[in-house]
């Protein structure tokens, strides 16, 4: 018997670590270890003969090695698994189907039939009597989602445990004499973790309920308005220093460009037999002009007059908020027009949404000139490029 289960080991232990997926974090070789261990534990303290206490240990060992090839009926592939190799080491017929039907017998909804499957099904279920239930179902939970693709929340979870113990029985009055105490310790932590989680769930609903009554008090909807406003007017202004920064950067690239046209070509096109560079210089920098002054167009701020009268004021024809309207304009003027505005919740909203609107006006401008200058540099870039190239071609001719 000994030589048959330390080969059964070997291979066991070997076909595991190399065919056995890495997601599954519970139904491992770990786990294949523990099963034998109680196993052992309860064939040890029961009357077995030791054809029987074989058997059983064989299949401890094989149960779970159907994970390799599949999860669903995973129990039947373990039998093909552990009949192939004990024809291999000339286990007998007889024994061989007595191991399958023990490993059979750890199906979930199976109901053992013989003293050595109801040992196995012990076995196969003994962590739920361990110290370390906790830890044995948090791997089976993360196993659960990485093959299975299920997530299932902690309180579900619990519920999910909580069944299980309480519909769970042991098969042998040895199993339950000895697990069937520390079984029910685990059974109470769970229903204590869950009158726990109902209680936070509880203190959440009713925090819920207490914002919502102070949302309520505090005129949302005006709180609400307000972030929109301050939130839509930071991007707009984002996106103007964005526009602001792309033109300053084609701006002094196409400066860099055309002071080393100056410099280098131009000072170069005197001499006679550098007549072939005059066309192709004059379109690079003909080209790197028109950039200069697109940028310098997508730039260029404009100024209103920056002047009002109370007659604008009371007809809530200026908006305040642009310095534009008011720079020219005496402060104590402005500290009057801007206390009737913020009196005027019309009148403020108005000029927040006029603010926005314009500032929307200006960046559509600015934007349209940055893609009509980076257009026209990125052909001119091109255009130049082939126009030296053809030029350089024909003066090769010549």
């Amino acid at each position: 018997m000994k030589n048959i289960l330390t080969e059964v080991e070997k291979y066991v232990v070997s076909f595991l670590n190399e065919h056995l997926d890495s997601s599954f974090v519970y139904h491992n070789l770990s786990h294949t270890q523990r099963v034998v261990e109680k196993a052992l534990e309860l064939a040890n303290e029961s009357e077995l003969n030791d054809n029987e206490k074989k058997n059983l240990l064989i299949a401890a060992w094989f149960h779970d090695t159907g994970f390799t090839k599949t999860i669903e009926h995973h129990e039947k592939e373990s039998v093909k698994i552990a009949t192939t190799f004990l024809k291999s080491q000339k286990v007998s017929e007889e024994d061989i189907e007595i191991i399958s039907n023990i490993i059979m017998a750890t199906q979930m909804m199976h109901t053992p039939k013989t003293k050595l499957e109801g040992l196995i099904k012990d076995a196969d279920c003994s962590h739920i009597s361990s110290k370390n239930y906790d830890e044995y179902a948090a791997l089976l939970r993360k196993e659960w989602e990485l093959t299975l693709g299920k997530k299932v929340s902690k309180n579900d979870w619990i519920q999910e445990n909580i069944s299980f113990i309480t519909n769970h029985s042991f098969y042998s009055p040895l199993a339950a004499s000895k697990w069937e105490k520390r079984k029910g310790k685990n059974l109470a932590t769970l229903l204590q973790s869950q009158n726990k989680i109902k209680a936070e769930e509880e203190k959440l609903e009713q925090k819920k309920e207490e914002l919502n009554f102070k949302k309520h008090k505090l005129d949302l909807p005006e709180r609400g308005i307000e972030t929109m406003f301050r939130v839509a007017l930071r991007n707009h202004i984002t996106l103007s220093d964005i526009a602001d920064t792309k033109a300053n950067i084609l701006l002094s690239v196409n400066a860099i460009i055309i002071s080393l046209v100056l410099s280098n070509l131009v000072s170069k096109l005197d001499n006679p037999t550098n007549d072939y560079l005059i066309w192709p210089t004059a379109i690079f920098a003909l080209f790197t002009v028109i950039s200069i002054v697109l940028s310098v167009l997508a730039t260029r701020p404009n100024v209103t007059s920056g002047k009002f009268n109370k007659e604008d004021v009371a007809n809530k024809k200026v908006n305040l908020l642009f310095f534009g309207n008011f720079h020219k304009m005496k402060l104590d003027e402005f500290e009057w027009a801007m206390n009737e505005m913020m009196q005027d919740r019309d009148y403020l909203y108005g000029s927040l949404t006029k603010d926005l609107y314009f500032l929307g006006l200006v960046l559509n401008r600015k934007y349209s000139l940055l893609r009509l200058t980076y257009s026209v540099f990125m052909i001119g870039i091109i255009v130049s490029v082939i126009a030296f190239a053809i030029a350089f071609k024909i003066q090769e001719v010549t």
